[in-house]
């Protein structure tokens, strides 16, 4: 049986880079503590099922020593004020997969002679915080008062990607890689991003996040859209971000999402802390985390007051089930952004593109699936 050489130090780096426990992968690949201890080699069939159980590319195991992988957009993530220097598979498929489909929409854009969208890179860093959420608020059509007639944060969220979505922003929420459902996102590591482009502006959302802070990640990611810069996101409203921009979007985001003038005709000083902060959550449709911040921000809190209250939320959130589930093609729809995927799927029926190339960037492969989603799109056959 032919062995192929592979050096310890790869298998060794596949794995952590993977994040995979090792004796649960040991009880995937039996022979790795083997290999790793330099004692046996892999067949190539054995190196090529380890790499898919490390979802690392089997060419890079055969390197001499592993490759310095980097995000292919600025990172602004930071845990504990260090920067996050080696990102999972996961994020790096998902990064990957999105500016594939942002270069198949800039391509369809042109070829139907749409303009650039002028928004794009319309406002400046540093300018003032009130002025610039109003400009996006007037340019999505986003009504504060109407969002709270809203009654649940789902249908909150749908109506903000939708205005999104009419503006020409490529909205794509998610909480796994591509359509495999095995490969689920993780909030710790990032909430979403921008691709800035003025023909096929791209924001993804971590939908493994709840609906209340996917509101504030999708509103992060489109100032960053305005502000015209693409950018993986530190997206956490409670903290305020070392890097200048995240902290400037921060602060748009939640002027957009709350104003103050609204929250302070809103704030009932005298209230319980908690029971006003789930009423104002309900208000705006935001977690409580944003209220509480945004209560810190106008003086309604001290520093202490506002730290335990955080926490206090944090192990509320803990100890909530997480729901799942849902309508197959409206969460395809959702994954891929409905822009996207109305352009693709007529592009496709038109001729203009293969079923092979759809199938691929919609991510299943069965011509029914293609038909259901045409359909659920309002795309006719």
């Amino acid at each position: 049986m032919t062995r192929v050489e592979v050096k310890p130090d790869m298998l060794r780096w596949a794995r952590e880079r993977a994040g995979l426990d090792p004796e649960e992968l040991t009880q995937r690949v039996p022979q790795l503590p083997a290999w790793e201890r330099g004692e046996r080699q892999p067949t190539l069939k054995q190196l090529e099922d380890f790499a898919r159980a490390t979802r690392t590319p089997v060419g890079y195991l055969f390197l001499p020593q592993p490759p310095i992988e980097r995000v292919p957009i600025p990172d602004c993530r930071t845990v504990a004020n260090q920067r996050i220097t080696r990102p999972s598979p996961d994020l790096l498929d998902t990064l990957y997969l999105c500016q594939e489909r942002q270069e198949w929409y800039r391509g369809f854009a042109r070829s139907m002679g749409e303009p650039p969208l002028s928004f794009v890179g319309s406002v400046s860093l540093g300018d003032d915080v009130v002025r610039t959420a109003t400009l996006i608020r007037h340019a999505l059509g986003f009504d504060v008062d109407e969002r709270g007639l809203i009654p649940r944060w789902t249908d909150a969220l749908r109506q903000f990607i939708g205005q999104a979505d009419a503006l020409g922003v490529l909205v794509m929420v998610s909480g796994v890689v591509g359509s495999n459902n095995r490969r689920k996102l993780d909030v710790q590591e990032f909430r979403g991003f921008a691709l800035a482009d003025d023909l096929a502006p791209l924001v993804f959302v971590n939908g493994a996040d709840s609906k209340a802070a996917q509101m504030f990640t999708l509103a992060h990611e489109l100032v960053h859209m305005w502000l015209g810069q693409s950018a993986l996101s530190d997206v956490q409203p409670a903290y305020l971000p070392e890097h200048e921009v995240e902290r400037w979007c921060n602060r748009v985001a939640a002027e957009l999402l709350i104003p103050l003038e609204a929250l302070r005709a809103e704030y009932d000083r005298q209230a319980d802390l908690r029971v006003e902060t789930e009423r104002l959550a309900r208000r705006f449709k935001v977690s409580r985390l944003v209220i509480l911040r945004r209560i810190h921000d106008d003086g309604g809190l001290t520093g202490d007051e506002y730290w335990a209250a955080y926490y206090a939320e944090l192990d509320r959130l803990r100890e909530r089930p997480k729901g799942g589930g849902g309508d197959f093609y409206l969460t395809l729809g959702s994954r891929t952004g409905k822009r996207f995927a109305r352009a693709l799927v007529a592009s496709t029926l038109e001729g203009h593109s293969s079923f092979t190339e759809a199938f691929r960037l919609l991510g299943f492969k069965k011509m029914a699936t293609f038909h259901e989603l045409a359909h659920s799109l309002g795309v006719s056959i």
